[in-house]
């Protein structure tokens, strides 16, 4: 049985690559704008159900097929990737010396039955006070500006966050853990993979 990414993401790629898994990718490209009324739990739980689906209509052959999407709350506010160096000192000055969470909908569908797995994990950030020094210099690096929240915590911006609470792969994008859980119930094994 295959395993399919649903995301071109290079972080979740990157994460699975990592943790030694094999997998293919097929990119799910949706519609990403919240639905008012819409919590972030609901939210990142509908998208990373869309764009399983999207996948699961293209794939061929028994396949679990991995989706997820990732969002950063504060003050119960999705905040997204920045559009500008302005959005993305805004959102960093809002985290400075405060705690956010990290949020990531995960879906697993198991082809040809068409079996669901779903789960939300939510992660807790700590950013330490950071000054306009600090922000301007980080704003000029490359790394803010693709992703949910302005940062990378797997990058320049983790000398910034002292601590989480909750696993550390969810914040970059896939909770790698509670994902080889699921797909152990859905009769994936890790005897099938190359050492």
């Amino acid at each position: 049985m295959k395993l399919i990414l649903a995301s071109s993401s290079p972080r979740r790629a990157e994460i699975l690559r990592d943790a030694g898994i094999s997998f293919s990718v097929l990119s799910s490209a949706i519609d990403e704008t919240p639905i008012p009324g819409e919590t972030p739990q609901q939210h990142v739980q509908r998208l990373a159900d869309a764009k399983g689906e999207l996948v699961a209509a293209r794939a061929v052959g028994p396949s679990l097929i991995i989706s997820a999407d990732t969002v950063v709350v504060l003050d119960g506010q999705i905040l997204g990737k920045p559009r500008s160096t302005e959005e993305g000192r805004h959102m960093l000055e809002l985290f400075s010396g405060r705690t956010h969470s990290v949020v990531t909908g995960v879906t697993v569908l198991r082809l040809p039955e068409m079996q669901r797995r779903q789960f939300v994990e939510t992660t807790l950030v700590h950013f330490s006070k950071l000054s306009s020094q600090e922000i301007s210099r980080y704003l000029a690096t490359a790394e803010p500006y693709d992703k949910a929240g302005a940062y990378a915590i797997q990058g320049r911006a983790g000398r910034y966050i002292p601590r989480i609470e909750g696993c550390y792969y969810n914040v970059v994008g896939l909770p790698l853990a509670r994902l080889i859980l699921t797909l152990h119930q859905l009769g994936w094994s890790e005897e099938s993979e190359p050492l």
